[in-house]
């Protein structure tokens, strides 16, 4: 994610009102290399948008949203695996997020990608207010030590 991509990411984000509503700077501590963010393009311009952060032994995955008429079209699966190398190159050995529990669509999406919830986080959204759903994906190989 590059600072030219800040008002494009905005209005996917204001169209995707399920998603952590952040403001321009936000986006632009991203760009500036404050977390990881990446964005997908077709040919409408920027497609989709994924932000993460570092931390000790994972990963985790803060906004994620893919502009309405690219959906389903692998954009949102390209971005998550970049993320998940990103994780796995660090040495992460599980990648985490939180989801509205009213937000089935992401929901069915991070279940296809192997994530699993492990948690709730009760009215843990404020507009409205709502559960937080935790989920989890391991990128340990099961049988490794």
């Amino acid at each position: 994610m590059a600072l030219r991509d800040v008002d494009a990411v905005l209005a996917i984000q204001a169209a995707c009102l399920e998603i952590a509503q952040w403001s321009d700077w936000d986006y632009e501590g991203v760009a500036r290399g404050e977390m990881m963010g990446w964005v997908a393009e077709d040919e409408g311009g920027v497609a989709g948008f994924l932000v993460a952060r570092q931390l000790v032994g994972e990963a985790e995955i803060l906004n994620f949203a893919v502009r309405g008429d690219s959906r389903r079209q692998g954009t949102g699966t390209a971005l998550l695996a970049q993320a998940l190398e990103w994780s796995k190159s660090y040495g992460a050995e599980r990648v985490i997020l939180e989801v509205r529990a009213s937000n089935l669509a992401a929901l069915r999406f991070y279940e296809r990608h192997g994530f699993v919830v492990t948690g709730k986080r009760p009215r843990y959204y404020a507009v409205p207010i709502e559960d937080a759903l935790l989920l989890n994906l391991s990128l340990v190989e099961s049988g490794r030590d």
